[in-house]
């Protein structure tokens, strides 16, 4: 079942984007970080919740984040 990548509450104001540390299709690891956003005060590292394959990415550098918007989906590895 897929897992989706959800944007947290950071509490920081209005979140944007900035980088993506994992590619489509790329393996990614649970902890690991997989994307970077940005506020007016501080940057955010926000990690992979399972260990799996980056399926989808819904969100892009520059895009404007709110609390629990997905901005991905990480599969399952076939097995």
């Amino acid at each position: 079942m897929p897992m989706p990548i959800r944007m947290p509450d950071l509490g920081a104001g209005p979140a944007r984007l900035s980088v993506w540390y994992a590619e489509h299709g790329e393996r990614v690891l649970e902890g690991e970080r997989i994307v970077e956003v940005l506020t007016e005060r501080a940057t955010f590292e926000i990690v992979a919740p399972a260990t799996g394959v980056l399926a989808e990415k819904h969100a892009f550098p520059q895009d404007r984040l709110d609390p629990g918007q997905i901005l991905g989906m990480i599969s399952e590895e076939a097995p």
